[in-house]
């Protein structure tokens, strides 16, 4: 049979809160009851997701989780990022909600993908629905391995501590073998996740470190996207 649609139901705290930070991401409330039991959905294009209220849900226990398989995570990815931008002046990289960036992942075929943890603590996982073409000249090095396990440990399973465990034991151990460009994609990372452990001063350890790099204009034009994270992260660093 052809044409089923899925649709996730997932829990939360709140339908109101839900509905703010959906409506911020681009989303269209269709659906809204309090009565028998809160329920509240929403569309964006071709993605519907359901929500149920439980007053007493703590969302930093949540295991709601659902993946959606997406032809381009980078450009819902940019949208997302947009209506944050727009309601808050920069991205939620911590606590809950938040939102991580497409990443390549080792653990998912090399498929880039990102997720949403919204304020019911659901990860809606974006994947593309294949694997990004490899680059020309893909790093490859010892740091780099480390950084893609660190990425498996912080983006996939949410785990920041981890995963900046690994990233710290790979920098200590491997910057001198390393490539200028492995260094600042994985000081790039490292300072998304002291953001993300609410830890400042970590965060401007990492960025002081990838800004001291010398970097062509080739270099700069080659790695565009971690500069365009660290502008992010150096927004969200302000008044912390």
């Amino acid at each position: 049979m052809a044409g089923e649609i899925a649709i996730p139901l997932l829990p939360c705290r709140d339908i109101d809160e839900i509905a703010a930070f959906y409506t911020m991401l681009g989303f269209t409330q269709i659906y809204r009851q309090i009565r028998p039991n809160p329920y509240i959905s929403f569309q964006r294009e071709d993605l519907r997701l359901g929500f149920f209220g439980m007053p007493e849900f703590k969302p930093e226990d949540s295991y709601g989780t659902c993946l959606v398989v997406v032809p381009d995570p980078g450009e819902l990815f940019e949208a997302f990022a947009a209506g944050m931008r727009q309601a808050h002046g920069k991205l939620l990289v911590s606590g809950i909600p938040r939102i991580t960036r497409p990443r390549k992942r080792k653990n998912a075929d090399n498929h880039s993908g990102f997720s949403v943890i919204d304020p019911g603590g659901n990860w809606i996982r974006i994947m593309a629905a294949k694997p990004a073409p490899e680059a020309k000249e893909e790093p490859s090095g010892k740091l780099t391995k480390s950084l893609n396990s660190a990425v498996v440990m912080g983006d996939s399973k949410g785990d920041h501590v981890r995963a900046a465990q690994i990233l710290d034991g790979a920098l200590e151990r491997d910057q001198n073998s390393a490539t200028t460009g492995e260094l600042l994609r994985a000081l790039t990372y490292r300072t998304e996740l002291a953001l993300r452990a609410d830890d400042p001063a970590a965060a401007r350890d990492a960025l002081t470190r990838a800004r001291a790099l010398t970097l062509s204009q080739t270099q700069r034009d080659e790695l565009a996207d971690s500069l365009a994270v660290l502008e992010d992260s150096e927004n969200g660093l302000r008044g912390l």
